[in-house]
């Protein structure tokens, strides 16, 4: 393969700093950047869910800007892994998935990933190409190159383990299917978020154990892991499980709405890590936004537009924000305000109709995916931030009707269908 171009020395700042938690090693790393040696980056995702979230389009982008200087990116698609589930994070053994389900969902996120990455610049790999051949003896062999005690020492396993919680064979096995597609597709760089960095070194690990000259200086493949963003909700993770999510292929105006309902401390981190707007501005949003009030406002449309127009186009962003203030501005409906059906006969029962006829509204709202949990609902009512038909609601309970326009927030609408018609 031909050199890569050598960056620039603001190239190689915004490559290596900014939206990047920890290069593993960085003075393997960054030299070879500096001479143009061309790289072999890989990322690899699980097809558990068919959307990807601006937290994936943070290392996406990052990928972009390396593919831009002509290193390959090689996207793995984790169709044995998504099988069973990556603990990373998670107190509790994840479901295994079936192949169709895996086949559908892993379509769907690289239609979503090449509105970031260049196809025709970007390997595509499943784990299938090599998985498929393993033998038993290749499962055991690969096994006897760790030990448990060495797995044990990641943070998410210790701590089951501690607690006496349950800990499935099968997830031991997950850290060590992942560093071996890196020996699979000789990996120079693996990227991930910070919740990656055990898995990762897993595969660097692999390489040097099983006599690959990979990564950058011939050690192994180097770790680039980027920050894991806070969701809507201001202090969790985005997820999808928490409904604190903003998806990349959503309707622009829904994308717009959902980026001005975020709390504004969190707003210098997204201009940081979700767009290319110059750092000294980002220092200056940061500032303005800590004023709170019509500072904090602006910049948190122009965030707004830049990444409506990032993943849509600059006319579907100057659409969203002139929607966007008629709606909020003049109080006024939103045209496309988005349905959701449901079934009132079981609604009632499983919120617990009274007497009135009246439910419970943090059960309903919950069950909308509009607030990620009873307790957040609760909060908000009592905070005089839902309303119900442009009506504040005071009150934990509220009657159904077909077509009811909730809204949460200053920015999220549903309206509510009887499923039964």
């Amino acid at each position: 393969m031909p050199d890569a171009r050598k960056p620039t020395d603001e190239e190689l700042q915004r490559l290596t700093r900014r939206a990047v938690a920890e290069i593993v090693p960085e003075a393997e790393l960054i030299p070879a950047l500096k001479a143009g040696k061309h790289l072999r980056i890989k990322m690899g995702f699980d097809p558990t869910v068919p959307k990807i979230t601006l937290g994936w389009a943070v290392g996406l982008r990052k990928l972009r800007q390396f593919q831009d200087l002509g290193h390959t990116i090689v996207v793995i698609v984790g169709d044995w892994t998504a099988r069973i589930g990556d603990p990373s994070g998670k107190s509790e053994t994840r479901p295994m998935l079936s192949e169709e389900t895996v086949r559908e969902n892993s379509e769907a996120i690289l239609r979503q990933f090449f509105k970031i990455l260049d196809p025709e610049r970007t390997e595509i790999h499943r784990q299938t190409e090599w998985f498929n051949d393993f033998s038993l003896t290749d499962v055991v062999r690969l096994t006897a190159r760790f030990t448990v005690a060495q797995l044990l020492e990641r943070d998410d396993f210790a701590n089951r383990f501690a607690g006496q919680e349950p800990i499935g064979v099968h997830e031991l096995l997950y850290p060590l299917l992942q560093g071996y597609d890196s020996v699979a597709i000789e990996a120079d760089v693996e990227f991930g978020g910070t919740d990656q960095k055990f898995n990762i070194l897993v595969g660097r690990e692999l390489q040097g154990d099983m006599g690959l000259r990979c990564g950058p200086a011939g050690n192994g493949q180097a770790v680039l892991l980027v920050p894991l963003i806070v969701g809507l909700d201001g202090y969790k993770k985005m997820s999808q499980s928490l409904g604190n999510f903003i998806a990349i292929d959503e309707a622009p105006a829904e994308m717009y709405g959902k980026l001005m309902s975020a709390p504004d401390h969190v707003i210098g981190d997204y201009f940081e890590m979700l767009t290319d707007v110059p750092d000294d501005e980002v220092a200056t949003i940061r500032e303005s936004v800590t004023s709170g009030g019509a500072q904090a406002r602006d910049s948190k449309m122009r965030l707004a537009r830049e990444i409506v127009a990032q993943f849509h186009d600059e006319a579907a962003a100057r659409e969203a924000e002139e929607a966007f203030v008629r709606t909020f501005s003049k109080r006024e409906l939103p045209q496309d305000v988005p349905e959701r059906a449901i079934s009132f006969a079981s609604a009632r029962e499983e919120a617990g109709q009274d007497a009135n006829g009246e439910v419970k509204l943090p059960w309903l709202l919950t069950h909308l995916a509009m607030t990620p949990s009873a307790s957040e609902a609760t909060r908000l009512i009592k905070a005089r931030a839902v309303e119900v038909d442009g009506v504040v609601v005071s009150e934990p309970r509220v009657p159904l009707r077909d077509g009811m326009v909730i809204r949460v927030g200053k920015h999220r609408f549903v309206r509510v269908r009887d499923a039964a018609g």
